[in-house]
């Protein structure tokens, strides 16, 4: 027997006798998502982890998402097998700067994408996903909006509605870096495959591609499309789920650069680590937890179409 099974075999044991489900982002090292109980999007993840009767959460992704599992179920320990796992988007706004932003809109509603932190969720009016976002900020009163933090998201959304979009400086570097260049390269390449895009890609991206889908959009399109070959402009994690769920297709990358240092941040080792040794337990103080929750629970009452 290999190390690696040994390995993966004391995470299986440590699962059952620790009552704890393993979540795992859909950017996740291949190894990573096999060994998971669930495979998909960061809230997506959060919400099957409320139907779940386990005492621990391990969470494989970034902070803000295992905060987000914290936030919808505190009664559970949530784990993060690597500290240092975060998010450069959510970094890019903290309370503090939305809070002071907010004042030079009084009349704006605060529209916050998952991908950032439980304290500015709290700060905001509402959340949305990539899937809802377009359906999230329509259903608001106010005609503006002030969208934090990715402002290829917001101009995503500004094509989809009348109201106004002001949107924060920040962005997914993984998804800001696929260029139309790229794009073009991989079309040449495989001229048969469709081009489906994040809409955290910059617009020149969006605008040569034949759909822009959230992860879980691509992976329902994926499956339900007579296509046969796929270029998949996100992060290349993505990749390793499509192939494995749709064997008698081809996907391909956009870009050898579109990897998330932070999403490949845990491995098997830190996995069983984690297990072993109850690390890194993340908690969000009550007075956030519940602001933020209050976000959460207005977007998870609207639908999501990509």
């Amino acid at each position: 027997m290999d190390n690696i099974q040994i390995i993966i075999d004391k995470i299986n044991y440590l699962k059952t006798k620790r009552n704890a489900v393993v979540l795992a982002h859909n950017y996740e090292r291949g190894e990573i998502q096999d060994i998971a109980d669930f495979t998909g999007d960061s809230l997506g993840l959060s919400q099957q982890a409320i139907d779940q009767e386990a005492d621990i959460i391990v969470f494989c992704g970034v902070h803000f998402m295992a905060e987000s599992a914290a936030i919808l179920s505190p009664e559970k320990k949530v784990l993060l097998p690597e500290i240092h796992a975060g998010c450069p988007m959510a970094s890019m706004v903290t309370a503090d700067a939305l809070r002071e932003e907010k004042k030079k809109y009084p009349k704006a509603a605060v529209v916050c994408y998952v991908n950032s932190t439980a304290e500015v969720k709290a700060e905001s009016d509402i959340c949305c996903t990539s899937a809802n976002a377009v359906e999230v900020v329509n259903s608001l009163e106010e005609d503006e909006i002030l969208f934090v933090p990715d402002k290829n998201l917001a101009d995503y959304v500004s094509r989809f509605t009348t109201k106004k979009i002001i949107p924060w400086n920040g962005y997914c570097p993984t998804h800001n870096q696929i260029l139309p260049e790229d794009i073009i390269k991989a079309k040449e390449a495989h001229p048969n495959a469709e081009v489906i895009a994040h809409p955290e890609c910059r617009r020149e991206v969006l605008d040569i591609s034949e759909k822009v889908l959230s992860t879980t959009g691509m992976l329902n399109y994926a499956k339900e499309s007579d296509s046969k070959e796929f270029i998949i402009a996100t992060e290349n994690g993505m990749l390793h789920r499509l192939r494995k769920e749709n064997p008698e297709k081809s996907f391909y990358i956009s870009s050898e650069f579109a990897v998330c240092p932070e999403m490949k941040a845990i491995n098997l080792h830190t996995l069983l680590q984690s297990l072993e040794l109850n690390q890194y337990q993340i908690t969000v103080p009550e007075n956030v937890r519940a602001k933020s929750k209050d976000s959460l629970d207005r977007m998870m009452k609207i639908k999501r179409n990509r």
